[in-house]
């Protein structure tokens, strides 16, 4: 099975105070997700970011955007973006 896809939805422009408009990771943790290797820590951190997105707001876009690229790379995704898309 494929692993959890990057919470990243390929705008990367970090304007919101060091936040990417798009997915809502900082720079630091656009790399830390890069290193994850189990799966279960990459469901974890997009779970997190779910939680950041929340707490920032204006990521209504991100989910359904997420949604298509787990689909497109044939992967469940985690559960609690079900619950912002």
């Amino acid at each position: 099975m494929a692993k959890t896809p990057s919470p990243c939805i390929d705008v990367c422009k970090f304007k919101r105070e060091g936040h990417c408009i798009g997915c809502s990771m900082t720079k630091t943790q656009k790399s830390m997700f890069k290193q994850l290797k189990k799966d279960k820590h990459r469901k974890a951190f997009v779970e997190m970011l779910i939680g950041q997105q929340s707490r920032l707001g204006k990521y209504r876009h991100w989910a359904p955007e997420y949604l298509r690229k787990c689909l497109k790379k044939k992967v469940k995704p985690v559960a609690a973006i079900r619950d912002v898309a």
